[in-house]
């Protein structure tokens, strides 16, 4: 059986789908860097709710959770079908870590899961379960349940969070930033200091990344983004070795940050 790193994907606009750039193309060679997976598990930044939600439905749709993008953005679909039974297992490890967790048998797949599955893997034919985040609760819960969902790699499962190393859209829209726009020195020491830190092995220091790190703050105004990142930490399994797949920038100031754990 095949086991399976955990991966961290920063998804950026949606518009990666449409428009040519390294982030772009890294994700499009996702589904032939990796041995391909009985099927994945997503952790987005767009499935916040108050605790853990796993998705179960045998066929869920797709979600254009955004607005004022081109009218072709809409009419993209990703048709993977999902996975009851693998939602179960989820559900069943999340919960004897101690985690309360529920079921949401209607939730299709938000633009954090099925933008990146659909640049890896377009053909759509692997199920795809999702767990949410929770704003509510700290860097350390998600990393706890992700602590727990380590066992799924083993049967051949990808676990990816999926958010941004840097997310700030403010910043995007308020200086109305092309994508191609400069990157500030406030946004690459922050993705820098990550990277030292992931690499090194400091747990400790990324879960408080936000708190700790240069410009953390301006980085992650909310922590949504950076929650998934957590989850897919832990999941790698302790000790993991945290090894940088993918490195740029769009719109100059997310930093689109893609990481292994294994």
């Amino acid at each position: 059986m095949t086991t399976q790193p955990a991966l961290f994907v920063s998804h950026g606009s949606p518009m990666i789908v449409a428009e040519p750039g390294a982030a772009r193309d890294f994700l499009s060679g996702l589904g032939d860097m990796l041995k391909r997976p009985a099927a994945i598990l997503v952790v987005s930044a767009h499935h916040d709710m108050p605790g853990a939600v796993v998705t179960t439905a045998a066929h869920p749709g797709t979600i254009h959770d955004f607005g004022g993008f081109p009218e072709a953005l809409y009419r993209l679909d990703y048709p993977a079908p999902g996975a009851p039974d693998l939602a179960a297992r989820v559900a069943t490890l999340v919960a004897d870590s101690g985690v309360p967790v529920r079921a949401d048998p209607t939730r299709g797949f938000d633009h954090g899961a099925w933008v990146p599955l659909l640049l890896g893997w377009p053909a759509a034919d692997i199920p795809v379960v999702q767990l949410s985040i929770s704003s509510e609760h700290n860097p350390d819960w998600h990393h706890r349940i992700g602590t727990a969902l380590a066992p799924l790699r083993a049967d051949n499962v990808l676990v990816i969070g999926s958010g941004s190393m840097t997310h700030n859209l403010r910043e995007v829209f308020a200086a109305r930033r092309t994508v191609d726009a400069p990157t500030p020195e406030w946004v690459s020491a922050f993705a820098e200091w990550m990277h030292a830190r992931l690499t090194a092995g400091d747990t400790r220091a990324v879960l408080d990344a936000i708190e700790i790190a240069p410009e953390g703050r301006r980085n992650h105004p909310t922590p949504d983004h950076l929650l998934p990142l957590y989850t897919a930490l832990g999941a790698g399994g302790a000790g993991a070795k945290a090894i940088r797949l993918h490195h740029s920038y769009t719109y100059g100031v997310l930093a689109m940050d893609a990481y292994s754990f294994d």
